[in-house]
C-alpha cells in the first residue's frame, strides 16, 4: 500500500500514530449512525482497534489528511467483507469536513488505484437506506444501485461498479 497523492489530499495506509484522530472519528454521531459503535472509550482502545485493522489482510484503511498541514480528515477504506463477492469501498470523515469535496477527492484517488490492481474487476459498497449523503457520494463516484440485500437483520443497499 503506497501513499496516494491528489492535488490537496494524501491518503496514506493507517498507523498506530492515528490513535487520537481514530478516537475522535469512531465517536462521532455519523459514525455511530451509519457505521456503527467500535467500543472504542479510550486511546488504549484506538490503538487496539487500528492494529487489528492493520493485522486483518481483508481490510485496507487509508488516512486522508491536507498536503498543506498534514492534518487527517478522514479515512477511505476497502475491505473484503465475508458476504460479499467483491471488495467494499467505504469512508467516513470528521464533521468539520464534510462538503469540501475531500471525500469524493480521496475516493476518486483509491478507485483509479484499484483500477490498475487486476485483482480488482468491481468494487461494492453498502450503506444504511437513510445514509443520503452516502449514497449520493456513490453515485457521485460511478457506482449504481444494485440491490438490497439483509445483513445481521439490517437492510442495507448494494452499490456496484466495474473498474476494467
Amino acid at each position: 500500500m503506497e501513499t496516494l497523492q491528489t492535488e490537496r489530499l494524501f491518503i496514506q495506509p493507517i498507523t498506530t500514530h492515528e490513535a487520537a484522530f481514530i478516537f475522535v472519528l469512531v465517536n462521532t454521531p455519523a459514525w455511530k449512525q451509519f457505521i456503527g459503535d467500535r467500543h472504542v472509550h479510550h486511546i488504549d482502545d484506538a490503538i487496539g482497534y487500528i492494529q487489528r485493522v492493520i493485522d486483518n489482510p481483508d481490510t485496507d484503511f487509508r488516512v486522508v489528511c491536507r498536503q498543506h498541514d498534514q492534518q487527517p480528515l478522514g479515512i477511505v477504506t476497502v475491505i473484503k467483507r465475508a458476504y460479499l463477492p467483491h471488495h467494499d469501498i467505504g469512508f467516513a470523515f470528521l464533521p468539520e469536513h464534510a462538503s469540501q469535496g475531500y471525500a469524493f477527492e480521496a475516493a476518486s484517488a483509491l478507485l483509479e488505484d484499484l483500477k490498475q490492481d487486476k485483482t480488482h474487476s468491481h468494487i461494492l459498497a453498502t450503506t444504511l437506506p437513510d445514509n443520503k449523503r452516502s449514497i449520493h457520494l456513490l453515485e457521485k463516484l460511478g457506482l449504481h444501485y444494485s440491490e438490497t440485500i439483509q445483513y445481521n437483520g439490517e437492510e442495507l443497499l448494494l452499490f456496484e461498479k466495474l473498474l476494467t
